[in-house]
């Protein structure tokens, strides 16, 4: 339950976020906007009215909204959307893609000044905080594999019955396996991700390591994991470099995905719908809020370039529609904008059915 309410507080955060941008852009723009709500109707409560604004609360806590006039083609009003230069409804529009990179940004930030886990090296053993040996990467078909080991697991301590081993260097570690000479098995104390512990039961094995096939391994990479704190100051700095890799790196993601769709090789694999990245902000949660942060930066870059793309019903075909009129200096008939709108909102359905689907799928299987 507790990760649920977690969930619903990140997307909310998200979504208000977005329509905040929309909100603000369209009052700078000198248009009307009739209402701004937390939450989706039926309306719970009018919370103030002020500049021709309603602030109201609704009873479906899912995100937020903001009502702009004649953002459906209805006029009658100078401040219509549908009436002011296309130059602001296009600034109105880019606003909330725009608003989710900033806090995107400020998130990453954030994440930087309170610390996330991360790989330490020798020189920040002195300053870091909540140290761990973590398995970073697992052969397939290893030993550790074997087991039940994962990426992420953290390493309590290990004992082979003759030996034990406990602390966070990945060299003692390398040498408490390589003293069994594959000859013990080990029974190795780790916590999960989840904070789940348990034993697990591992025997080395020669021939599992290219490098040295001569030497019994568990066919595990592990490093110290610890959380350094950044100062303000070159977090500002830093966040903004990895804000800009990361919306990088997430476009490149989903141009690859969407043209897998239309190619119909996309790999739902890589792909979560709401009930995986539930599980996921869960997951984060349990870490510290500047994992927390991280996951949340990247949730919000994903929501900014998925609304940028030009698919009816979202803000990048709605962008679309305006670059559209300002070529052929006509509005689009709105019935046939109405007709395309309905067609990327079932388009957007099933592809959000599909993939809620596939999380279950992976959850069950």
């Amino acid at each position: 339950m507790m990760s649920i309410l977690i969930f619903i507080i990140v997307i909310v955060a998200l979504i208000v976020v977005h329509e905040f941008g929309h909100f603000v852009a369209a009052k700078l723009s000198g248009m009307r906007v009739d209402e701004f709500g937390l939450g989706y109707p039926p309306r719970a409560m009018l919370i103030a009215k002020k500049g021709g604004t309603e602030y109201t609360l609704n009873w479906l806590p899912f995100g937020g909204f903001v009502k702009i006039f004649g953002e459906d083609g209805e006029g009658g009003d100078p401040r219509a959307f549908s009436k002011r230069p296309r130059i602001l409804q296009a600034l109105v529009l880019i606003a909330g893609i725009a608003m989710n990179l900033l806090f995107a940004y400020v998130l990453i930030t954030g994440a930087l000044v309170i610390g996330t886990p991360r790989a330490l090296s020798e020189s920040e053993l002195a300053t870091a905080r909540d140290m761990q040996l973590m398995v970073a990467n697992v052969l397939p078909g290893s030993p550790a594999a074997q087991a039940g080991l994962i990426a992420g697991d953290s390493i309590l301590s290990a004992e082979d019955g003759h030996y034990a081993f406990s602390g966070i260097d990945p060299a003692a570690f390398t040498k408490f396996v390589a003293n069994g000479g594959g000859n013990a098995t080990i029974a190795l104390s780790i916590r999960h991700a989840s904070n789940k512990e348990e034993t697990i039961f591992a025997r080395p094995e020669k021939g599992v390591s290219v490098s040295d096939p001569s030497r019994a391994v568990l066919g595990v990479e592990v490093a110290t994991i610890g959380v350094v704190p950044v100062s303000f100051g070159s977090a500002i700095i830093e966040g903004a470099s990895l804000t800009w890799n990361a919306t990088v790196l997430t476009a490149e993601g989903l141009w690859h995905f969407f043209y897998g769709i239309f190619t119909l090789s996309a790999d739902l694999s890589q792909v979560a719908g709401p009930v995986g990245i539930a599980g996921v902000v869960g997951t984060a949660s349990m870490q510290g809020f500047g994992y927390l942060f991280s996951i949340m930066a990247i949730i919000s870059i994903n929501l900014a370039l998925i609304n940028l793309i030009p698919v009816p019903a979202l803000d990048g075909g709605r962008l679309l529609f305006v670059i559209i009129e300002s070529i052929i200096r006509r509005p689009i008939k709105p019935s046939v904008a109405q007709a395309l709108n309905a067609v990327g909102f079932i388009f957007l359905i099933l592809l959000m059915v599909v993939v809620t689907a596939h999380d279950i799928f992976r959850i069950v299987g």
